[in-house]
């Protein structure tokens, strides 16, 4: 059973510190699991793009899309890969930058109050089998940690930009397993 400590962080899994984070605001407390996808290069699985871009190590030289997104500071807390594999970017008690410009029951800015799930995929690409497994023994470990109150999209955080985790999640089948 997966479980996340007291400090945030997912106990016994894979953590690769992302600088870019800061403190969550004093008001109030983590209450929305806001699921994504992302894959880099775009629909290609398995490489060090995703990593890179989080830790901000992306080489704009390696492929053409890097080259508009290598400035960017973002983050998220967690990443599954297709495999199943889970890596920790930044502990779910700090502020990830994984939302942008956001808005959750007329609560702007969502980083503040919020945990971010990366999955690796596309809006163009089913998701494996195991990663909808570890999504979902991941967000009962993050639901025991935190006052969780909802598990959002980020298409309904960010309607005007966002289309993630796109059409082909599967939500009832999330559901079901959690």
């Amino acid at each position: 059973m997966l479980e996340i400590d007291q400090s945030g962080f997912l106990k016994g899994g894979r953590f690769i510190p992302s600088p870019n984070f800061d403190e969550r605001p004093p008001e109030g407390p983590v209450t929305l699991l806001v699921i994504h996808n992302i894959s880099l290069p775009p629909r290609e699985y398995g490489g060090e793009g995703v990593i890179e871009f989080f830790t901000n190590r992306l080489d704009p030289k390696a492929h053409e899309y890097y080259r508009m997104i290598a400035d960017l500071k973002v983050s998220t807390h967690f990443f599954i890969r297709r495999d199943g594999e889970i890596i920790q970017f930044v502990s779910c008690n700090l502020r990830a930058w994984h939302a942008g410009v956001s808005n959750w029951k007329n609560r702007e800015r969502c980083n503040d109050f919020s945990i971010g799930i990366e999955l690796e995929g596309s809006d163009f690409d089913a998701y494996s089998d195991v990663q909808y497994v570890k999504l979902a023994e991941l967000t009962q470990a993050l639901t025991r940690a935190y006052l969780l109150e909802d598990v959002v999209g980020h298409q309904l955080i960010a309607p005007d930009r966002k289309t993630d985790p796109g059409p082909f999640f599967e939500w009832e089948r999330y559901r079901a397993l959690i």
